[in-house]
C-alpha cells in the first residue's frame, strides 16, 4: 500500500516590522527570519490555543478533581505500583 506525501504547506507573504538592529545581527548569523517568525508565532499560537482550552474546559476539569478527591483513582485496587 502506497502512502501519500504529506502536501506542502502554502506560505503566504507577510509585513513585519522589526527591530533592525536584531534583524541585522540575525542576518550577520544566518538565522532565516522567516523560519523562525515561523516557530515563534507557532509556539505563541500553541500556548494561547491550550489557555483556552484550559479555560473553556475549566468546570469539567476542576469537577472531575472533585470526583477524584471524593473516590480516588478508578481500578486504583488494581494498581502495582
Amino acid at each position: 500500500m502506497a502512502t501519500k506525501a504529506p502536501s506542502p504547506v502554502k506560505r503566504r507573504p507577510v509585513n513585519l516590522s522589526l527591530d533592525e538592529a536584531v534583524v541585522a545581527e540575525a542576518r550577520s548569523y544566518g538565522i532565516s527570519l522567516s523560519r523562525t517568525s515561523e516557530a515563534a508565532l507557532a509556539a505563541a499560537v500553541k500556548t494561547e490555543r491550550e489557555r483556552r482550552w484550559k479555560e473553556e474546559n475549566r468546570e469539567a476539569i476542576e469537577g472531575w478533581n472533585v470526583w477524584l478527591e471524593e473516590n480516588g483513582l478508578p481500578l486504583e485496587r488494581y494498581r502495582l505500583f
